[in-house]
């Protein structure tokens, strides 16, 4: 029982109240459990259960307690050998997809397994599991689907939603993740074939936050497709219609909104991810007052970006309010980092949010976006419409607004062009510059492209990874913008605190948590972000200030307080060491 009282009582799998019936959270990792499904898993049933499978690892014991002889070789592995000998398989593999697969494949078979290697192993396989690779994977998962992850929920379902919650098997959920697979990283539509991302948004909220893969809930909605490459193929596993929109598509997810806290309660967390941009703002301003929800593409990626900026300022000097901000890219991600941006300007320097979003300039398809475009401009970008002449060009606007940063949401790649990096160069000394569009063919320039072009003077940043790159006898080490280091922490700390509502506060609070975590050693390198072999502990940090700041705005459950948020925070962790079995 760590401090706090009572805040986490004995049939608790996780700080935030994650039932754990049997046990198994509750014991020490040298304490035997019982590996129950629905009764004693014994035998081909035990060998064939994720969450209990730990294959060769099975001691001598085990294997006649549990009727496993003759079920598998006779020799027993530790977890540690078989980590080393799958790890040796994976890097056999030239293609990133057969990597993917793989790890699919084990997820399914030995779930323990799978997170060990993937917390071990973070900085080489966070690639795999998520992007740039299950860009890929999501392009491809009608025809490398073998076994259905989540929940599908389709119109074909509309006014029976809460039974199709009520077939998955866990009670206790506390994370969903939900896309409808209309705007999946910078591919656009891909329909039900989106599932990759909020299974793969979970295998991070667990490997890196330590939530319990139990408590993960992915989940697609099927509204159909306008993708007409997928309608046409005959592997495509979604609804083969043109998408719902209107009231239809508006029925189908207020159902879905309701049943979900019918079926959970008012403390589950459900991130919207992947949605385009018109229904990405409309349904978190719909539920942000009456459900516990989060965009990970408008917030997540906006938290993530403002803890670089945060760190970056060390190498740029200055404060926020100091510097000027142009954005290529006015959707979910850029409009909501240029948001919080003014938010946190306004922390700092008292003044009202209208006045610091004149520092931030932002770029559409059709130029910069001004005040003379108010009247056709999307109501989310009005309030970035300030008075300049017409500009269409990105090099015009940066050469007329002179930023000293530079940040691309845009979705396309290459459009960070030599002439751009060049004018950034001229106007700065040290030019910032975040590629953060995904899947890394959609980055709008390389890191390569951004060193050189900037005569090695660039501080540069990126969605996707990319590998250390020498210029003029210096290695330049590539920061990447990844929403990883921001949204497994901030979840871990919102189901500790118990919170019911997401608070823009809570989203400051984790990106100054995270440009905390950037030291002078990783300043020397060029880096604005921790490396991620560090991430657990970042997240723990990131979880116990989110928390702290929820119970300071009295939005948390949970009580009383625990005495030290990290050190609870890293005691709620999941482990995927092996259990023994009785």
């Amino acid at each position: 029982m760590m401090n706090g009282g009572n805040l986490v009582d004995n049939d608790s799998a996780v700080a935030g109240g994650v039932e754990d019936m049997y046990g198994e959270d509750i014991a020490t990792t040298g304490q035997p459990v019982t590996p129950w499904t629905v009764s004693v898993a014994s035998g081909y049933t035990l060998m064939r259960d994720p969450r209990h499978n730990k294959g060769l690892a099975f001691t001598e014991r085990e294997r006649d307690a549990h009727y496993l002889r003759g079920l598998l070789p006779p020799i027993v592995l530790s977890q540690e050998l078989q980590e080393k000998r799958i790890m040796h398989m994976l890097r056999q593999y030239k293609v990133p997809l057969q990597r993917y697969m793989a790890m699919m494949d084990l997820q399914e078979r030995n779930e323990r397994l799978f997170y060990k290697l993937l917390i071990d192993n973070v900085e080489e396989l966070l690639p795999v599991v998520y992007t740039p690779t299950v860009g890929e994977a999501c392009q491809k998962y009608g025809s490398i689907f073998r076994r259905p992850q989540g929940l599908y929920i389709s119109l074909k379902e509309k006014g029976k939603i809460l039974e199709v919650l009520k077939n998955w098997p866990e009670r206790s959920v506390q994370v969903i993740v939900v896309t409808d697979g209309e705007r999946i990283l910078g591919l656009g539509d891909l329909g039900c074939q989106g599932m990759g991302i909020p299974v793969g948004k979970l295998s991070l909220y667990t490997a890196l936050g330590g939530v319990r893969p139990s408590a993960c809930l992915p989940i697609t909605i099927d509204v159909g497709t306008n993708n007409e490459k997928l309608l046409n193929n005959e592997f495509y596993i979604g609804l083969r219609q043109r998408r719902a929109t209107g009231q239809e598509y508006a029925e189908l997810l207020h159902e879905f909104m309701s049943a979900v806290k019918q079926n959970y309660g008012e403390k589950v967390l459900i991130q919207f991810e992947d949605f385009a941009n018109h229904n990405a703002f409309e349904l978190l301003a719909r539920y942000r007052s009456s459900h516990l929800v989060f965009n990970d593409d408008i917030q997540g990626t906006a938290s993530v970006v403002l803890a670089g900026l945060l760190a970056a300022l060390k190498l740029l000097g200055g404060t926020l309010a100091d510097h000027r901000f142009l954005f290529l890219g006015a959707g979910e991600a850029g409009t909501g980092i240029a948001e919080l941006i003014a938010l946190e300007m306004s922390k700092q320097t008292g003044n009202p949010i209208e006045e610091n979003r004149k520092k931030i300039w932002l770029v559409d398809s059709k130029g910069l976006i001004v005040d003379s475009r108010k009247h056709s401009l999307q109501h989310f970008k009005k309030p970035w419409a300030h008075e300049h002449e017409p500009v269409s060009k990105l090099v015009d606007a940066v050469k007329a607004i002179k930023p000293t940063v530079l940040i691309g949401t845009s979705g396309v790649g290459k459009q960070f062009t030599r002439e751009v990096v060049e004018a950034m160069a001229s106007i700065n000394e040290k030019p910032l510059i975040m590629a953060l569009s995904n899947p890394t063919s959609q980055a709008e320039c390389t890191a390569e492209e951004a060193y050189t072009w900037s005569e090695g003077r660039a501080i540069f940043a990126s969605g996707s990874p990319f590998d250390p790159f020498e210029y003029d006898g210096k290695v330049f080490v590539p920061g990447q913008a990844n929403n990883a280091y921001i949204f497994p922490g901030f979840g871990l700390g919102v189901i500790m605190s118990g919170a019911i509502r997401v608070h823009d506060d809570m989203l400051l609070t984790a990106s100054e948590a995270l440009a905390a975590q950037v030291t002078e050693e990783h300043f020397k390198k060029g880096l604005i972000y921790p490396p991620f072999s560090d991430i657990r502990k970042i997240s723990a940090n990131i979880a116990a200030k989110v928390a702290a700041k929820a119970y300071e705005l009295g939005l948390a459950s949970h009580l009383p307080q625990p005495e030290d948020l990290v050190k609870y925070a890293e005691s709620c962790m999941y482990s995927p060491v092996y259990r023994s079995y009785r």
